[in-house]
């Protein structure tokens, strides 16, 4: 029984989790009904689990080899007669050769109720049979009561086990002819009986512990699977949103500014070609940085703007773009040492102010435009001003540029704060810590 325990202990009843309604029902139990769907991936864990258990059950099996081969021996010298010491062997035999072929594995390891209960019948009336022709037979109850008691739920097996206590004295009374014996056998049979049960009990009461070990590990695993899942579902969401942020704070912008060259064109094409010309090149090379964006998207890398260059010269080209697609006075300035910035927060800087400079083209009617890049020990700093006709910052923006801003500030664990008003401008701020 020691060494039940012991396996017990050192499988965190995981294998006893298989049995008894298999994993179904642990799963049902512990309401994951909702793991159906990993029932292949489920299945081969658990053959892999009693692969394992199988290994480790050396030490019942050692005890149970020890025991057939005292209580064996035991019936071969006893002073019974020959044939009745064959029939004893051959029955003990029966039991070894069922117990190995049929119930370790599909009543113990895998506790499946209908296999035990066979093997249990099966090897008390090989028991029996053997107690029948040879007393000495008895001995193997030390053999058996372990058996019946891992095979069945304490409710059958305790009955079960006190028969095969106080059978045999009686089968050996009935054999002789004379009940006399079973009367001093009474002593030992129910202390035996009393043995059997407590230890019984106290397995069972391990057993079940490690079926409530098992149910808990299950649950945990169907958590970590609905986490991980979850977490899946996340990320692709998160990697829309930035795709999302990507191509409006690049290509649309880039296809925006196109479109309103190419508008400028039409407007001067039968008045000045020097215009058309001077617009169309700047469309041109727009679509260009645009299509070197959408490879750079594409490929997963950082924007093409900082591709060999470092956010402050980035910086420049853009508002020099933006002056001349615009024709607003446009100036940028910096502060600072500008080295050390990680790739991410450089990202999230160019696009901010990309943002913040389309919305000023677009919305703002503007003279003037000022981009600030301010490196400071603590963090670093991007401004952008205008003195375009400003907005209420407490109306809810309709667009998604404000809002991408915030969300790829919080990404670096910056904050974007803008300042505006009616007839005064507007002033975006991005600060970043480092």
């Amino acid at each position: 029984m020691a060494a039940r325990q012991d396996w017990i202990a050192e499988q965190g009843g995981v294998v006893e989790q298989t049995g008894q309604g298999g994993m179904a029902e642990q799963t049902g139990q512990g309401g994951m009904a909702g793991l159906s769907e990993q029932g292949g991936a489920a299945g081969r864990r658990v053959r892999q689990q009693v692969e394992a258990s199988t290994r480790s059950f050396w030490i019942w099996d050692l005890y149970f080899s020890v025991g057939y081969v005292f209580v064996t021996a035991l019936v071969l010298l006893s002073p019974a007669a020959l044939p009745d010491r064959i029939g004893s062997v051959a029955a003990m035999a029966a039991i070894a050769l069922f117990y190995l072929l049929y119930g370790r594995r599909h009543a113990i390891l895998l506790e499946r109720r209908v296999h035990a209960t066979v093997f249990a019948a099966v090897s008390t009336v090989l028991f029996l049979t053997a107690v029948w022709f040879v007393g000495n037979s008895t001995y193997l109850l030390f053999v058996m009561c372990p058996l019946i008691f891992m095979s069945l739920p304490l409710p059958i097996s305790a009955p079960l086990v006190v028969l095969l206590n106080i059978l045999p004295p009686v089968l050996g009374g009935l054999r002789d002819e004379s009940l006399r014996g079973w009367y001093a056998q009474l002593p030992t049979s129910f202390l035996g009986v009393a043995l059997s049960l407590l230890i019984g009990t106290y397995v069972h009461r391990v057993v079940a512990q490690s079926h409530e070990r098992a149910a808990l590990i299950t649950e945990l695993e169907a958590s970590r699977a609905r986490v991980a899942a979850l977490s899946h579902e996340a990320g692709v969401a998160q990697e829309r949103a930035r795709l999302a942020g990507e191509i409006h704070d690049t290509l649309a912008q880039g296809f925006t500014s196109i479109v309103t060259l190419v508008q400028a064109a039409e407007s001067e094409v039968d008045r000045d070609s020097a215009k058309v010309r001077h617009a169309l090149d700047l469309a041109a090379r727009t679509a260009r940085e645009n299509l070197a964006e959408a490879r750079a998207l594409v490929a997963a890398l950082t924007p093409s703007a900082l591709d060999g260059a470092t956010l402050t010269e980035a910086l420049q080209r853009l508002v020099e773009r933006h002056g001349a697609q615009t024709g607003v006075d446009a100036s940028f300035h910096t502060a600072g040492d500008p080295s050390g910035l990680p790739t991410g927060v450089e990202v999230v800087l160019l696009r901010a102010a990309q943002e913040a400079l389309a919305n000023t083209g677009k919305h703002a009617g503007a003279a003037a435009v000022t981009v600030d890049l301010c490196h400071a020990p603590t963090g670093v700093t991007l401004t952008v001003t205008d003195d375009g006709r400003g907005f209420d910052p407490a109306e809810q923006a309709r667009g998604y540029g404000l809002r991408g801003m915030r969300a790829r500030a919080e990404q670096v664990a910056g904050t974007v704060t803008v300042h505006s008003a009616p007839g005064a401008g507007t002033t975006v701020t991005v600060e970043v810590p480092t």
